[in-house]
């Protein structure tokens, strides 16, 4: 199979790309020492952006503004309604350049640029679900300790925090974080990846027109060795909330331990979708493509293993494959598009070593197995791997792009093994028409989701996070705004106090 991509008609590919400066207590500047970045579109091989990047002394310059802006400015001392009010507005201004930020994320990314548009919808719903805790955070009262004493427990926010985003969802993932400790009075720090910077940069703006307090929200361009790392360590900072893989993730849990930051990790999944032959097959069908293929599969909650029963197996992988085939690949630019590209060129070799790695350990490749030539930019056919068995690579690590492995079991117990037999405990799905298994599939899961009858369906009201590998905490739900808080107890007595002193 061969694409034509034709990045021709781009405006950046004859007007060049623009350029973004960093944000840093209310005011855009570039890097101290003049660092650049840029970022060429991987689906399009088109340079798109130019970045000012920054290194430790802006990260320092980041995090005094902050400090400053949560000690002397009025952000944590507003009342919730006025930060709610903040927070709506961002939501509403997100919705009024929806397009340009969906093309941003899209050129940077490589995802599609309908699938781009509804992320970018999906985070403004979750500011306005942010701006609606902001106003129910409340702590708690007790008057039953005694006549003379009263308790409260009040929640304040947590201080400065530092929120480190990744490239496969660069609009999205910020709202999962930004919105919620704003919520609760917090002051950030915010690095987006260095391949997809844009479009935080855009919601800069956006937090500034809506009007967010200089210094409350600062935006630090660059690499993870030059930015990341020292937004981790650095003493200003209270906590550190962070999504990317688990490699990284654990580095970055060790380093922040050295001052004892509180820290929230959204990490990697190799996520099942488990079959019973009493399911709904054309729906399963459906959501397995979804699940292995949507965002190119470079998604941490892919549905990147099939564990199908072995009596409706070789129908479902014969519809499978059929439904799959279908799938159009191509430019990302391009509102038919279903799969865009791949990250970076060397993202693509690595998925397929991957697969070339299962077909040397026995494996077998049912469709698709390489990447896909295309005259710019970088792609990878939609693939499914069958004959896989549990202990290999394949079945176990995370691939991270669109690639399908199939294991087939025959009792419930066996899929549930089956299930957790990796080191990551993200999502999973199960289909079937009978509660009992359907229940029974799901309680035994160790993952932070199960999706029962569908699959990657979410909402801001539900908590999202994983067990094991996976992460640590949770985001969303009625508790994130809780997350970016301390809880600080205050005893009031009233009356004589028993002197603890007794004389003689």
């Amino acid at each position: 199979m061969t694409l034509h991509i034709d990045p021709k008609h781009l405006p950046e590919a004859q007007s060049g790309p623009r350029r973004y400066q960093m944000l840093i207590d209310g005011k855009w500047t570039d890097g101290e020492v003049g660092l650049e970045g840029e970022r060429v579109s991987p689906g399009h091989g088109v340079l798109v952006s130019r970045y000012a990047f920054g290194s430790e002394g802006d990260v320092n310059r980041a995090a005094a503004a902050a400090r400053r802006a949560f000690h002397r400015g009025p952000w944590p001392r507003m009342k919730a309604a006025d930060r709610a009010a903040v927070l709506l507005k961002t939501a509403d201004l997100i919705d009024a350049r929806r397009e340009e930020i969906a093309r941003l994320d899209a050129l940077e990314s490589g995802k599609p640029i309908a699938q781009a548009r509804g992320e970018v919808a999906g985070a403004a719903d979750i500011w306005r679900y942010a701006a609606s805790l902001a106003r129910t955070l409340h702590g708690e009262s007790y008057a039953n300790l005694g006549d003379s004493m009263l308790g409260v427990v009040l929640r304040e926010p947590i201080g400065v925090v530092s929120i480190i985003t990744p490239w496969n969802f660069p609009f999205l993932i910020v709202a999962q974080k930004l919105p919620f400790a704003l919520a609760a009075g917090c002051t950030a720090i915010v690095k987006p990846s260095e391949m997809t910077s844009a479009s935080t940069v855009v919601l800069g703006e956006l937090l500034m027109e809506a009007g967010l307090p200089e210094g409350v929200c600062n935006i630090v361009l660059g690499t993870g060795p030059e930015v990341g790392a020292h937004m981790v360590t650095h003493p200003s900072v209270d906590m550190v909330t962070f999504t990317g893989s688990t490699r990284v993730g654990k580095a970055t849990m060790q380093a922040a331990s050295a001052t004892l930051k509180k820290v929230a990790m959204e990490l990697g999944g190799k996520n099942a979708q488990v079959v019973f032959p009493d399911a709904d097959l054309e729906a399963a069908v459906d959501a397995a493509v979804f699940g292995a293929f949507f965002n190119a599969g470079e998604c941490c909650n892919a549905g990147s293993r099939l564990i199908v029963h072995k009596a409706v197996a070789a129908d479902f992988l014969a519809a499978f494959e059929k439904r799959a085939a279908k799938v159009r690949v191509g430019d990302p630019l391009d509102d038919a598009t279903k799969v865009g590209a791949i990250i970076t060129p060397e993202h693509l070799k690595k998925i397929e070593n991957a697969v070339v790695d299962a077909s040397a350990d026995g494996a077998s490749v049912a469709i698709g197995g390489a990447g896909l030539a295309s005259g710019a930019g970088q792609y990878m056919a939609p693939t499914v791997v069958t004959g896989v068995k549990p202990e290999m690579a394949i079945a176990r690590d995370e691939v991270f792009g669109p690639v399908l492995s199939v294991m087939e079991f025959e009792r419930v117990e066996e899929a549930i093994r089956l299930v957790d037999t990796t080191d990551y405990g993200l999502s999973a799905g199960v289909w079937s028409k009978d509660i009992d298994t359907a229940v029974t599939v799901a309680r035994a899961a160790r993952t932070g989701t199960v999706w029962v009858n569908t699959f990657m369906d979410g909402y801001p009201e539900l908590p999202f996070g994983g067990m094991k590998q996976s992460g640590v905490g949770r985001e969303l739900g009625k508790g994130a705004v809780e997350d970016f808080t301390e809880s600080k107890t205050i005893q009031f007595h009233r009356g004589p106090r028993t002197s603890w002193w007794v004389d003689g």
